[in-house]
């Protein structure tokens, strides 16, 4: 594969950057680039900006039926591409060749479940105390909404935001991370193959400091943002102080809690797949895990096997379970804090910060610690390979555990006990509660989104877009009199 000139997208042209060179370079490969241009200058984000307020109008007025057949086509285009497309992803992003194919296949998925909204009720209509009068509750779209995304999930989590921005009437300006440009440039070119009209979707490649020129214009009407808490919280502070709404999905500390009743074969690999799926660098991963007492040496020891087991290396090959992380930043990042946490006294079960992983490539060793207390490791979220257990002596000490958090985002519990179920559905303060599955995964006809830090105004996904992407107009609706 030879590297793929980038072009940002406004207004319908397809531009090259006004701003410093950038290169996409393989995790994998670092040597090789998978994509390259330039990125936008700041001037071309103003461009785009107005672009989508000039589109904002007709796009609105244009039917929802007609918004979701372009969404529609789009979903048709991504599919035909799913297998090139999926190899890039794995080339520039890391994450195993099925798991990239597998993830094109969502963002047309989650395309054709939004496309459907001309078919679903547009308002509702109240009783009126009033003879002769009805109430109605309307929907309206933002306007001008910014789009932020994140590199872990390059292409899914663009089309979960964009596709039910543009199917309630709202035009976009999109930044992604700039360490995966590739597949949201692929994504744009679904959208325009699919017929979106020019100034509707508005892609801009650059800095994290063009998403502050973003959330700060004046012609901004709203913002969804996925990554980091400290970033989603300072864009949520500067759209806060100019009174625009925001939508941010951010940081997860995700616990998996094991009772002495589960069904311990299935608890071992849906943990397994939790927490090492795609490398850990997913906000919704196992990076906690709480076993009870009674069965924690037996469970511990055959987790530990499996862990050992697991096979880092090329995502693009078969039999591989774990790329590479994001970057060479990451990787040592992530290698520090088990290397921290196995110096204060964690009790290294398998991989660890000097296991073997090839040579050449941002490659993390699947790593699994015990502690007995509290630390850096426990509470801070790490986006890699590393899975850290603690023991809980009661069913309450397990769920006080797994709650011990600022972040509230995705939890799974394993029990064969109804009470014990409901018990976690009432105590366990998160967003995205699994019971007897893995805590990763998303659906795209059901809300999701954080409790507590992880997240910040309306959840993503299913009906619950349409909370963020419109607002209501209440109308008190009466005939006029007849005039002689």
């Amino acid at each position: 594969m030879s590297s793929i000139e980038l072009k940002n997208h406004i207004d319908g042209v397809w531009l090259p950057g006004t701003g410093a060179p950038l290169e996409s370079s393989s995790p994998t490969r670092p040597g090789f680039v998978v994509a390259h241009g330039r990125q936008a200058g700041p001037e071309q984000l103003e461009q785009a900006v107005a672009a989508a307020r000039r589109a904002a109008a007709a796009w609105a007025a244009t039917p929802a039926q007609s918004r979701g057949a372009v969404l529609l086509r789009a979903a048709a285009v991504i599919e035909a591409n799913a297998d090139a497309w999926g190899a890039e992803l794995s080339l520039e992003e890391g994450k195993t060749l099925p798991e990239g194919r597998g993830e094109v296949l969502r963002a047309a998925q989650v395309l054709r479940y939004q496309a459907a909204e001309g078919e679903r009720e547009a308002g509702t209509v109240h009783h009126s105390p009033r003879a002769g009068e009805q109430i109605l509750v309307t929907r309206k779209p933002l306007g001008v909404v910014g789009i932020v995304t994140p590199f872990n999930f390059p292409i899914a989590i663009p089309a979960w935001k964009i596709a039910p921005a543009l199917v309630h009437g709202n035009t976009v300006v999109w930044k992604p991370a700039s360490t995966v440009p590739l597949l949201a440039f692929r994504l744009a070119q679904a959208l325009q193959e699919g017929g979106l009209p020019d100034g509707v979707l508005n892609l801009v490649i650059g800095p994290g400091a063009l998403g502050d020129i973003l959330v700060d214009h004046p012609e901004v009407d709203g913002l969804s943002f996925t990554g980091s808490t400290a970033v989603g919280r300072s864009l949520a502070a500067k759209a806060a102080a100019r009174g625009v709404p925001v939508q941010a999905e951010m940081g997860g500390k995700n616990a998996a809690v094991v009772l002495s009743d589960a069904d311990q074969d299935l608890a071992l690999e849906q943990v397994l797949l939790g927490a090492f799926r795609s490398s850990g660098q997913k906000c919704t991963a196992t990076s906690r895990l709480i076993i009870q007492e009674q069965i924690a040496d037996a469970f511990l020891e055959r987790l530990a096997a499996r862990v050992a087991a697991l096979h880092t290396g090329d995502p693009l090959e078969d039999g591989v379970d774990l790329g590479p992380v994001i970057s060479d930043g990451a990787r040592k990042s992530i290698q520090g804090a088990a290397r921290a946490a196995i110096d204060a006294g964690a009790r290294l079960l398998a991989g660890g910060p000097d296991a073997r992983v090839p040579e050449t490539g941002h490659f993390v060793a699947p790593t699994l610690v015990e502690i007995d207390e509290d630390g850096p490791l426990w509470r801070d979220e790490l986006f890699g390979p590393v899975l850290t257990v603690r023991r809980a002596a009661t069913v309450e000490d397990a769920f006080a555990l797994a709650n011990d958090s600022e972040f509230g985002l995705s939890a799974a519990l394993f029990t064969q006990d109804l009470t014990h179920a409901l018990e976690g559905l009432e105590g366990l303060d998160v967003g995205v509660l699994h019971v007897n599955s893995e805590s990763a995964g998303a659906d795209p006809h059901v809300p999701f989104g954080g409790a507590k830090k992880s997240g910040y105004g309306p959840k993503e996904q299913g009906q619950a877009a349409r909370e963020f992407f419109t607002h209501t107009t209440t109308v008190y609706l009466q005939g006029g009199k007849a005039r002689a």
